[in-house]
């Protein structure tokens, strides 16, 4: 993953702005780290939860399960080797739909939004449990047990 450093300063408030202003802190920011590589960084995440996101998250965007703003009308075969013929773009995008769908089954319902909220829309913990209504440094914990239930399906041990 290609990094994007940026300089921000942190508002008395908490997020970042880009404007300046005397007496802020500075920090450099990468703007394509995830979420998760940040928690996994910082130790809050094994291996194996790092892991069982960064699937759910290539099982979400490869079913292009992101909002949309054309469709693809052509038929695309695969060929793999040996000379046989693969799926299709639409089957392929299926086959991702159905173990994305089968992931969050496998977390529970009430875990699912959590997942889909940091791993997949990319939020930040802080955002996810504002916008879920959750204590403070709750989601940590909730998003944890998610990921190991995801672990499970995608078999990560």
């Amino acid at each position: 993953m290609k990094r994007q450093l940026v300089e921000r300063e942190l508002g008395s408030d908490g997020p970042m702005t880009n404007s300046p202003r005397a007496g802020r802190r500075r920090v450099t920011v990468n703007l394509a780290e995830s979420p998760l590589t940040w928690l996994h960084a910082r130790g809050h995440l094994s291996d194996a939860q790092l892991a069982a996101g960064e699937c759910l998250r290539r099982d979400y965007e490869r079913a292009q399960l992101g909002a949309g703003v054309t469709m693809r009308w052509d038929v695309v075969h695969v060929v793999h080797r040996g000379g046989e013929r693969g799926l299709n773009l639409t089957e392929r995008q299926l086959a991702a739909r159905e173990r994305f769908d089968g992931a969050l089954a496998m977390a529970g319902r009430d875990l699912s939004d959590i997942l889909w909220r940091v791993v997949c829309a990319g939020e930040s913990l802080a955002s996810a449990e504002r916008a879920l209504a959750w204590p403070a440094r709750s989601g940590k914990l909730v998003l944890r047990i998610a990921l190991d239930r995801v672990a499970g399906y995608y078999r990560i041990r």
